[in-house]
This record gives structure tokens, sequence and C-alpha cells, in this order.
């Protein structure tokens, strides 16, 4: 299933969240500017290292203090699929909780997510010395935050299964519900390789409990029922 678009209207522009799409961009022109193994460098320096993080190890000496990797890896990516899946998503669903929350609140939100995302993905995997690099913690809080607050909401997703293809209208408790237990049951087959690199699945759990549980502490709940009937 890959979510397309979502019918629920903003009042506002989303300034922040075209701003966050942007600099991941650039930034990932950047990294792939500097070819095969400067973007391997790039990655190595600043990625976060949870052995770095945690255990205060010395994976790569050029490497950068590891709590300003928290913040240097949201906006650091692997590939095009990757940049292209999370900006997709942030797209969809990031203006919804702008729109709610105000530019400064929802920037403070985003990197807050991205800050849980980062640190439940490295006590988790402690030891592990691969840098982690993506949005995607971040951008699961947002997921979350919008599960709780817009669960009726019809986001269009496409559905394929073999020669079946259609896009159908779904509420959004159920893609975000089902993502997320996609990424529990990930997470919980991944432990077992967690040295070979791979999807940070604990991070994405992470920020999308972070994201769900503040919203449902401080009761941002829907009251817009009437655009979804």
């Amino acid at each position: 299933m890959i979510p397309l678009k979502d019918d629920n209207p903003t009042s506002k522009r989303p300034i922040v969240t075209i701003v966050l799409i942007v600099i991941n961009c650039l930034i990932f022109l950047y990294e792939i500017s500097l070819g095969g193994r400067g973007f391997a460098e790039f990655t190595a320096k600043y990625g976060l290292i949870p052995a770095e993080l945690i255990q205060g190890k010395i994976v790569y000496w050029e490497h950068t203090p590891p709590v300003m990797d928290i913040f240097t890896s949201m906006f650091m990516h692997g590939g095009f699929l990757h940049l292209g899946g999370n900006m997709l998503y942030l797209w969809i669903f990031g203006d919804n909780i702008e729109d709610m929350l105000g530019h400064i609140k929802f920037l403070i939100f985003y990197l807050l997510c991205g800050i849980v995302a980062a640190l439940s993905f490295a006590f988790i995997e402690p030891d592990s010395a691969i840098p982690m690099v993506g949005a995607s913690g971040a951008i699961s809080g947002i997921l979350g935050a919008y599960m709780v607050r817009f669960p009726t909401a019809r986001v269009y997703t496409l559905i394929w299964f073999f020669f079946f293809l259609r896009i159908i209208a779904l509420p959004a408790i159920f893609i975000l519900g089902f993502w997320f237990i996609l990424q529990v049951i990930n997470g919980s087959s991944a432990i077992a390789y967690s040295n070979m690199g791979g999807v940070a699945w604990f991070a994405h759990i992470g920020g999308f409990a972070f994201g769900a549980l503040v919203f449902l502490i401080f009761g941002f709940r829907s009251r817009r029922r009437k655009y979804y009937v």
C-alpha cells in the first residue's frame, strides 16, 4: 500500500513542511555529488552510530560528536527510494499537523520525534557500528500524531496485489495502524540480524509511539469530523 494524498484540508500554507522537504532534498543532492566513496564517508561522519553514542566507542576517527549526529542524521538519506518515500509521507501527513500546531511548535515537535526515534534505535542496538540516517524517525512521529488527531481522515492509497491495481480511499487509522504493525513485526524479526544493517525499525516504532502519546496525553483529538463523511 502506498498513500498518495489525503482528503484533509488545511487553513495555512505548510511552510515548515515544505522547508524540511527542500532541506532533505538539497542535502541528498550534495551527498550524491560526492561520489560513491565520498557518500560513504559523509554518511559515516554525520550518521548516528549507536556504539559511539551509548558506549562511547570510537568507530570512525573523523566522526562528529554523537549528540550532534542525532540531528544531522535526520536530514540524510541512503538512496532515492529512501528519500522519496520519506518525503512523500511528510508531504501527505505533515501539513495537517503543522496546520494544527503552528509553524514553530510543529518544528519543535518534529525534532523531538526525531530525537526520541534515534534514541530508541540506539538503546535497542547499543553495539551497532553501522551509521543510521534518515528522516523516517521524525516522520514516524508525525504519522502517530496524525492517526490520533485525524483517525477518520480519508487517505487515497494505491493498492496492488499481483495484477490487481487500484486507488482506494481508506481511513487514516487503518493505513497508519497497519503501517505501525508492520514496523513492529519487522523490528521483532530483525533483532537477530541487528549487525547487518538495513531498516532501523525501532526508530520508526519509537518515533510513532512518541508522536501518538504526545497527542493522546495533551488531548489533541479531531473535532472536524464533518470533513470525513
